[in-house]
């Protein structure tokens, strides 16, 4: 549904319109520098041959301390899977774990390949609208209420992506008990972990507890913490059963993920000095922008937005402009919207319908402060002349 937008932005572009995206979901950091010499080393070294399927014991090692270190979960390395970035380990996990028909629950707002990575598993998206008053989060109730006999799994992401919810321990307990009490298996997605403001935590869904940490799979990935969306290197953990049928789906799928990547990643990870540098200096960028885009947004009469407690989205409501009309076309949803936007002030965003919200877009704040400013600005004067 969003390919006409990103079609048209690219078009506007090339003809040579100075277009402001809010549609980035990368960091618009570079990878830092102690990462890409150890990239330089492997190839210098030669490493460039196929490893394990399922990734090389040394990175599986280094997995395997991260989460110990920083989510208190101990795992061995028949616990973990490396993959080709997150989307491919939650793909992995969907084929292995999924038979027709089953049913996994995703909380509404969602990331928009949740529901299709299930139906490619042959499953069913069934969804919880979480509300806006609750800063999107799923309570116990809401998860409690969509439960069936054929309920298999439930996606958790916190922090969250669109809209920056971060699930508190308590929350993420009764939640877990309930999957529990009913055999579900949860499919904890934290690759913004590291990206939690206003002194909130972020708690691994799997530290819980030893029956909860059975029952869980979790998915991270180098992306957006280490600022290596392109290099394509995601990780899963969970019990060896499943992580072993994960593995044999991969094996014959794509193999091995990239070489030297994962020689990369390794470093990124051992290195937890310089990576907390340069995480630090994202987050304090991220929270800075997070920030400003929050009261700009909501100093306009006809945009409102919630302050996201993680990640780099947020979502803007639109509902107000809905039923207004531009250029005497009445603008129906986000779809509209968004074309109408980017046509009149050459403004990209992200439609909300593409995360099963139409009355919202999504921005991302992964930004200079610059462009957020003046898009922001355009996007106000866009919404004044409706």
């Amino acid at each position: 549904m969003t390919l006409a937008i990103s079609a048209k932005s690219k078009r506007l572009k090339s003809q040579g319109y100075d277009v402001i995206g809010f549609g980035a979901g990368e960091p618009d950091f570079d990878t830092p520098e102690y990462i890409k010499q150890a990239a330089r080393k492997a190839l210098d070294d030669g490493f460039t041959k196929y490893t394990p399927a399922s990734g090389t014991d040394s990175l599986k090692q280094e997995i395997c301390k991260k989460f110990a270190r920083d989510n208190n979960l101990e795992y061995e390395t028949d616990n973990i899977l490396v993959s080709c970035g997150a989307k491919h380990s939650l793909y992995n996990t969907f084929q292995a774990l999924l038979n027709p028909g089953d049913e996994v629950i995703i909380p509404r707002p969602y990331w928009v390949s949740y529901p299709e990575m299930v139906k490619m598993g042959d499953g069913q998206p069934v969804y919880v609208d979480v509300k806006e008053e609750n800063k999107f989060r799923m309570t116990p109730e809401n998860f409690k209420e969509k439960i069936s006999p054929k309920t298999r799994a439930l996606i958790l992401n916190t922090p969250s992506n669109p809209h920056g919810a971060v699930y508190r321990r308590t929350e993420i307990e009764k939640i877990a008990e309930i999957a529990l009490d009913n055999d579900i298996i949860i499919v904890s997605d934290e690759v913004y972990e590291y990206l939690v403001y206003d002194g909130m935590e972020h708690y691994s869904t799997a530290a819980l507890s030893p029956e909860v940490k059975e029952q869980t799979i979790t998915i991270n990935a180098m992306s957006k913490s280490y600022a290596m969306t392109g290099w394509r290197v995601g990780y899963a953990a969970g019990n060896k059963k499943l992580i072993k049928a994960m593995s044999n789906i991969q094996s014959h799928s794509t193999s091995n993920p990239n070489s030297i990547a994962q020689k990369a990643s390794t470093a990124a990870l051992k290195e937890t000095q310089k990576a907390r540098q340069a995480i630090q200096k994202m987050y304090e960028a991220f929270d800075d922008r997070r920030k400003f885009m929050y009261r700009e947004i909501n100093d306009s009469e006809l945009l409102s937005s919630v302050l996201p407690e993680g990640a780099f989205y947020t979502l803007m409501n639109i509902s107000k402009i809905i039923g207004m009309s531009y250029k005497g076309e009445e603008i129906t949803g986000s779809l509209d919207f968004a074309d109408a936007l980017l046509d009149a002030q050459q403004v990209a965003v992200v439609p909300g319908i593409a995360f099963g919200a139409d009355q919202f877009v999504r921005l991302s704040y992964a930004s200079s402060i610059e462009n957020i400013e003046q898009g922001l600005q355009r996007i106000k004067k866009f919404a004044d002349g409706l």
